[in-house]
């Protein structure tokens, strides 16, 4: 009885591992159902008790969250206390930001190098329907939909790398500079030139990656980069100056 209890330990561990893979290398992301316990059983083989076992488990670890009724879910637990500790810094100390580019430099860098050596057919494509979308948001000249796009093709190139750290780093980083990104992208959305130098830099990247070049993919990604930095600088002293008139007009009765 004991050897089959150790047994069942044993697999619903397994159990527990895949999942976790699964998060880590970010198959299952924040907020994704899991499939049914039936489901989930026939795909591993494995029986639904132990399946449950597994689950309560990795919900005890704060991976997962039951809701009644509503399936399993899958938490932010691995970024979300990082995010919101770094959220409420970089909102009371703005010189932060060039800390974090630059250490976006490095992880962008990386990414793409990683990404130019390690992609799948299946990174590739999802690479490709990500600048897809980039190019359709400019062409929009939609600030929303710009943001979303820009964010989802890096991040496709972070999880291109096939490093689980980078892959979560760089969630948890455009999360954090999402009012920044938003900001920059409002800024060269009303000059043409620039935006249309932010779009080639993206075809540079993704065609670094698709050839198989990752010095190239580096250099483009740290050039990308450089330019944020510059257009981040102009974009601050530019809302600055429009705050600043602001004041005065409040100034005077």
């Amino acid at each position: 009885m004991n050897q089959l209890i150790r047994n069942k330990e044993r697999i619903s561990d397994k159990v527990v591992k895949v999942i976790e893979v699964q998060i880590l290398e970010g198959s299952l992301k924040p907020g994704d159902q899991l499939p049914s316990e039936r489901d989930l059983a026939v795909d591993m083989g494995v029986s639904r008790p132990t399946i449950r076992e597994a689950i309560k488990t990795l919900v005890t670890k704060g991976l997962l969250h039951t809701r009644h009724g509503g399936g399993t879910i899958v938490t932010d637990q691995l970024d979300s206390s990082f995010t919101d500790s770094w959220q409420e810094m970089l909102f009371k100390h703005p010189n932060i930001q060039d800390d974090i580019l630059d250490f976006r430099d490095m992880l962008e860098g990386q990414a793409a190098y990683l990404a130019a050596t390690r992609a799948t057919d299946a990174d590739l494509h999802n690479l490709e329907q990500t600048y897809i979308a980039v190019n359709k948001a400019y062409a929009d000249g939609e600030l929303i939909e710009m943001v979303g796009a820009d964010v989802k093709f890096h991040q496709a190139v972070a999880e291109a790398s096939h490093n689980v750290l980078i892959g979560h780093l760089s969630a948890i980083l455009l999360k954090l500079i999402n009012n920044h990104v938003t900001r920059n992208l409002k800024y060269l959305n009303a000059r043409p030139k620039d935006r249309m130098h932010l779009e080639a830099q993206h075809l540079d990247i993704w065609s670094a990656i698709k050839n198989r070049s990752p010095e190239k993919a580096l250099e483009v990604s740290r050039e990308h980069i450089k330019y944020v930095k510059k257009s981040m600088k102009a974009s601050a002293e530019e809302h600055e100056r429009f705050q600043s008139a602001i004041r005065r007009r409040g100034g005077v009765k």
